[in-house]
């Protein structure tokens, strides 16, 4: 059984990291507002059969507060966060832009703050300088004299704050929705996010045709990354435990490199290696619990 778990696991993270070589080998294929709807969409009508007689006797009884809380999750987590990790990706490689993944925690910290009330010590924000050096090193491509960052770089840091947002705003929902029926609406209301960034994808020229590279993507997208991943996680977090499993997403960025280099050719620089050392110790100075008196 602990064997099983573990190798769900290891199927979950190499689905989740997928995701980023897929959308960097189909740049040209389809748009990343495109990609993103169709994900959402795809998602929302498989699970519309299970979760529409419980939306329909729930949604009516939502408060107001409810209803705010969920339309932030739909922004930072149903659709804008995914459609930047794409739109990065056509700029910088996978290799640089699932670096970022281990910022997550940073950023979560930086965030509790303001909205959770969640108070920051000396020793947290020196992790976050840290692990922001490593950040910067990546993002120049270790050009410490001239630097110069790549804005599909920017693109991937802003879809970690905004994953690191959603996050955040989970510990906010007080709602009745089950899980089918919270992610259904997720990708619903955001949805209604993603219809400007297409209209201004309409006018700018981007690939809005839906070839075959371009569809298998989307289907990769929505049922491997999203509907196979979160039931495989959902499955190893009660085997295995929420900590145990937590602390295995930093393999993502290590597992996103070996993929990168099998089916996309790319190949990690000195300051990849540097750069990610940089943010997990930052991540470990921020996340360290200081020693309690006996």
């Amino acid at each position: 059984m602990r064997f099983t778990a573990w190798a769900v696991l290891l199927a979950t993270l190499t689905l989740w990291s997928g995701n980023w070589i897929v959308a960097r080998a189909v740049r040209d294929d389809i748009s990343p507002g495109l990609a993103t709807a169709g994900r959402l969409a795809i998602v929302a009508l498989l699970l519309a059969p299970f979760a529409w007689r419980g939306l329909a006797a729930k949604l009516p009884a939502l408060s107001r507060r409810d209803w705010r809380v969920l339309w932030l999750l739909a922004f930072s987590g149903g659709g804008i966060h995914l459609a930047l990790q794409w739109l990065g990706l056509h700029y910088t490689t996978a290799t640089s832009a699932t670096l970022y993944l281990s910022t997550a925690p940073i950023f979560i910290l930086l965030l509790a703050a303001p909205v959770l009330g969640e108070a920051i010590v000396a020793r947290q924000w020196l992790g976050v300088a840290v692990s922001f050096a490593g950040v910067a090193l990546i993002g120049m491509q270790g050009q410490v004299v001239n630097p110069s960052f790549n804005v599909g770089d920017l693109c991937a840091v802003a879809s970690m704050v905004l994953w690191a947002s959603y996050t955040v705003f989970l510990r906010l929902r007080r709602d009745t929705l089950d899980m089918v029926e919270f992610l259904t609406m997720v990708c619903l209301l955001g949805l209604a996010f993603m219809t400007p960034w297409l209209i201004a994808e309409g006018f700018t020229g981007m690939t809005l045709q839906l070839n075959a590279a371009g569809a298998a993507a989307v289907l990769y997208s929505a049922i491997g990354s999203l509907l196979l991943a979160y039931a495989g996680w959902s499955y190893v977090v009660t085997r295995l435990g929420a900590a145990r499993a937590g602390v295995t997403m930093h393999l993502m960025p290590a597992i996103s490199v070996v993929l990168a280099a099998a089916f996309l050719g790319e190949r990690p620089y000195w300051y990849h290696f540097a750069g990610v050392a940089l943010i997990l110790s930052g991540v470990a100075l921020a996340s360290a619990r200081a020693r309690v008196p006996a």
